[in-house]
């Protein structure tokens, strides 16, 4: 049995954020950061950028095109798969858990109840290539029920595709604008024998704590990770001073543990993976976080999307801002800054601020408060 290693919190955050290539030495190719991330979170919110462009920029920078995610999915480099993108290389890693899919014995049931349905759509979408959402017709012998609104036939097109997605049947192959375009998975994916169940489950685990770096020892699964709610991760036993619970690390990040690491200064999309634990966020980096977009506009502290500010290896804020691309404006509403900034600080994040509006094109950044 591994014995128990003790990190300070400053190690335990650069390990971190190493795993994560947030340091000043950015990557320079795509596809390897999503292998090296294992996904980008999809969402399509876009104040400022959807997720998986927001996600990309923050690590590669300026040589990271808004949409190059879209590209490399219509390449055939990457591939969606319910609410993540991930490399085309990990595809074996999935095939098992999709044959499998799903255990939701009610979805099972409403997919049973709606073979006719499946056909329709694998028959229109073999004949005439790629469609998308709105020109599938609804043929649901049973529509989908969803939200506190019940009964719902117009939903029951886009969960069918997204069922026919997770069952390795269809594959998103680009976009028409901000709508999906769907084909035949095998005519978008490569021929490639899936990696049994259990081995499968082993590596993602095994990579998704490469990709933290460091996480409780026990946590809620994603993806099909482990088996029911929870995943009891591998790696290394470790204590972080000051901090109560039990944690794993990444082996090959403890070694490097104690390496010169150099920081910088990024701003994050809320659905950034470093973010996504908000208990680790608060354990580990002291940092308070919620995405307020669903909240009522008087309850709101941070603004509608606001994103986190990492300097060096601490979070020191939140920027509110939205993109307005007619006006080609960046508007930043408030800086708001969990520690007082100096003028050298402001001067730093302001010039990130200014590195996001040129990589969106936008040609000014317009401060709502005169005092920034």
């Amino acid at each position: 049995m591994s014995s128990t290693h003790r990190l300070t919190v400053a190690q335990a955050r650069r390990i971190a954020l190493r795993a994560q290539l947030l340091g000043a030495r950015r990557p320079v190719d795509l596809v390897h950061t999503v292998e090296d991330l294992t996904f980008l979170a999809v969402d399509p919110t876009s104040a400022i950028a959807p997720a998986t462009d927001l996600i990309a920029w923050s690590r590669l920078g300026s040589s990271y095109w808004p949409g190059a995610v879209d590209d490399a999915i219509a390449d055939g480099m990457l591939f969606q798969m319910r609410g993540t993108v991930r490399s085309m290389g990990d595809l074996p890693l999935y095939l098992e858990q999709m044959a499998r899919w799903p255990q939701n014995e009610t979805l099972r049931g409403w997919l049973r109840e709606n073979e006719s349905f499946e056909r329709d759509i694998l028959r229109l979408i073999e004949a005439e290539g790629p469609v998308l959402a709105k020109d599938v017709p609804d043929t649901a012998v049973t529509p989908y029920r969803w939200g506190a609104e019940g009964w719902s036939s117009r939903r029951s097109v886009a969960e069918m595709l997204e069922a026919l997605n997770m069952q390795g049947k269809l594959a998103m192959v680009g976009r028409k604008g901000r709508q999906r375009l769907w084909d035949l998975a095998e005519r978008a994916y490569p021929r490639v024998d899936p990696v049994p169940l259990e081995e499968a489950r082993r590596e993602r685990v095994d990579r998704r704590l490469a990709a933290e770096g460091i996480a409780r020892s026990r946590v809620p699964s994603r993806s099909g990770d482990g088996d029911g709610w929870w995943t009891d991760l591998p790696g290394d036993p470790v204590e972080v001073e000051g901090v109560d619970g039990e944690w794993r690390v990444d082996p090959e990040l403890l070694e490097r543990a104690d390496d010169d690491f150099e920081p910088r200064t990024a701003l994050l999309s809320p659905f950034d993976a470093l973010i996504a634990d908000r208990k680790r966020l608060l354990d580990l980096f002291d940092y308070e976080y919620v995405l307020e977009m669903y909240k009522p506009k008087a309850q709101r502290r941070w603004g509608y999307f606001a994103l986190p500010i990492l300097h060096e290896e601490r979070f020191i804020g939140k920027l509110d801002a939205r993109a307005d691309r007619r006006a080609g404006v960046l508007n930043v509403f408030d800086v708001h800054q969990d520690l007082p900034f100096d003028g050298l600080l402001m001067d730093t994040v302001h010039a990130e601020v200014e590195r996001l509006a040129a990589w969106l094109s936008l040609g000014e950044v317009r401060y709502a408060r005169s005092d920034e």
